[in-house]
């Protein structure tokens, strides 16, 4: 774990928040002055907590308006299966996230679609590389809260 102080702290707060901003105004709500912030972002850049800066789009605007969580039981636990699905799932620009699980589910993969039609097409694609023994999913009906903000 990297160490990071109040100013630090200060920093990616803002940054989570818009990461636009320009470093005058950046300094500016965090009490220093732009090349004070300049090198402490790249500090934190190059001591891996910032791993990159994006824009958030809004998915509905681009298409993708549903949200489906897929939940994937495998009879297979190996090594193999885990790098294959890795790599299924990573090929798979609609898919978010995927993650390895404890208790009855064994894998969780988190998509965005634009419609039903569109998880089928991406549920046809991930059987066809590779074998599970269950998938089911859930469509999100109403998003209550989603932010990419880590509480620090």
């Amino acid at each position: 774990m990297a160490i990071i102080d109040e100013t630090d702290r200060k920093i990616l707060k803002e940054l989570q928040r818009d990461a636009s901003l320009g470093l005058e105004s950046l300094g500016e709500k965090v009490h220093l002055s732009r090349n004070a912030c300049w090198r402490r972002i790249k500090a934190l850049e190059d001591s891996g907590v910032i791993r990159g800066r994006v824009a958030l789009l809004e998915p509905g605007k681009v298409g993708l308006g549903l949200t489906v969580f897929m939940f994937i039981r495998t009879s297979s636990h190996d090594a193999n299966w885990l790098t294959k699905f890795a790599r299924a799932t990573s090929d798979m620009p609609e898919v978010l996230s995927a993650y390895r699980m404890t208790g009855d589910l064994d894998y969780l993969i988190r998509a965005r679609v634009s419609d039903v039609a569109g998880y089928d097409q991406l549920y046809q694609r991930l059987i066809n590389k590779i074998d599970m023994s269950d998938v089911s999913a859930s469509f999100v009906m109403e998003e209550l809260k989603e932010t990419t903000e880590l509480p620090l």
